[in-house]
């Protein structure tokens, strides 16, 4: 079996790609630069880099459509992958190994190097029918979305370069899914990370000083840590609720204090936040501050990172290119999941500059182990992708 998966030529390709090492920190583009470009050479398509932060690139592959001035569609993947723990792999992960049961091994493979080649491949099984699409059809390849993205899709859309894509709807990654569904995601969480800065009556150890940071900063943990009680039992009260549905809370780091028996100036609590869609952002904003002031004074907070409110994608009669993907799922028996993302993708940047947007991986029947060690999809799942997209295109861009 696997050996008729290794002489396939859509494995052949995404092989080959996930066998450059694009991991982070310090991906160095080149290799994939050259991958995409040859490609794009390939499928006749025109090929154009942008280069926002020095060894960033962007490269946008366009397929021009008979009617260039509607709004375009945008295929989005990224081209890094996070690091890997190789000891704890069963083959090496940039080996692109397929085992006896047809599963392709190595980092990216869901996460989300497939997604970009089964664009690929479905233009060109397109093209190669002879298939024209109405609107033209951008497929974007872009670096860092595993740190954040700040050098790349959150640069890009920005720019005039971005604008003048005429971008109306795009489609990026999701999430592999055990069950019979195709998860999708119309939405993503605001991430807030939360410096809590508690100051104090500074003294000895032996003592029981009034106003230290020690019980301002108990206070503010114990509010933090009520409001995550909470999250989690609506989380549980029902089998609807997923991950993404709630506010999640986790305290991520506590700093200060000098020795052991110095009652410090200075205690520092940092809290990770991913607000939930229906959260309002001033009302939850005003919530921490009046924390802070029942902790006592001298308590402050700050951002290390505070998204604003984006709205989610309409999953109705009111966006066309979801009404377009949604009968065509009808149409293929595809069972969706509609969902808010429990992470962060570039979609979100998408998003914030009004485009409607869909993450959207193929891979149903498949664990979830992105990130994880020994990263695999299984061969058969992968080219049904391929297939899906070859329906998905031609039904978003002739919208």
């Amino acid at each position: 079996m696997s050996e008729e998966y290794r002489n396939n030529p859509s494995i052949a390709n995404f092989v080959e790609y996930l066998r450059i090492p694009s991991v982070q920190p310090n991906v160095n583009y080149e290799e994939c630069l050259n991958f995409l470009k040859r490609q794009s050479d390939e499928l006749g398509l025109l090929f154009k880099v942008y280069e926002l932060v020095p060894q960033k690139p962007i490269a946008v592959l366009t397929w021009l459509g008979q009617e260039p001035s509607l709004p375009a569609i945008l295929l989005n993947s990224h081209m890094d992958v996070v690091p890997v723990f190789e000891n704890s792999w069963t083959y090496p992960p940039f080996s692109g190994h397929i085992d006896e049961d047809g599963k392709i091994f190595a980092r990216g493979s869901q996460d989300m190097k497939c997604v970009g080649i089964q664009y690929l491949e479905a233009v060109r099984k397109l093209k190669s029918s002879g298939i024209k699409l109405k609107r033209t059809m951008h497929l974007s390849f872009v670096p860092d979305e595993e740190i954040g993205g700040h050098d790349g899709m959150k640069k890009f859309v920005l720019t005039d370069s971005f604008r003048a894509l005429n971008i109306g709807f795009a489609l990026d990654e999701g999430m592999a899914n055990p069950g019979e569904e195709f998860v999708v995601f119309n939405g993503e969480r605001s991430i807030w990370q939360i410096h809590v800065i508690c100051t104090g009556q500074p003294g000895h150890g032996s003592l029981l000083l009034p106003n230290t940071a020690g019980e301002k900063l108990r206070y503010i943990i114990n509010k933090f840590m009520d409001l995550r009680e909470e999250q989690k039992k609506i989380l549980e009260s029902s089998p609807k609720f997923t991950i993404g549905d709630v506010t999640t809370i986790n305290l991520t780091q506590v700093f200060g204090g000098i020795q052991s028996n110095v009652v410090p100036e200075k205690l520092t609590a940092v809290f990770d936040c991913r607000l939930a869609v229906t959260v309002n952002h001033e009302e939850f904003e005003n919530m921490v501050k009046q924390w802070c002031k029942e902790a006592g004074e001298g308590v402050t907070y700050d951002f290390e990172q505070k998204n604003p409110c984006v709205e989610v994608t309409k999953t109705d009669e009111s966006n066309p290119y979801w009404m377009a993907f949604k009968s065509l799922a009808d149409e293929l028996k595809l069972k969706l999941d509609i969902r808010i993302f429990p992470g962060g993708t570039d979609s979100r940047y998408v998003r914030r500059v009004g485009i409607p947007a869909i993450g959207f991986s193929p891979m149903n029947h498949t664990p979830v182990l992105l990130h994880d060690h020994n990263e695999f999809l299984r061969a058969d799942i992968f080219l049904r992708g391929i297939d899906i997209y070859v329906k998905l295109i031609p039904a978003v861009a002739n919208v």
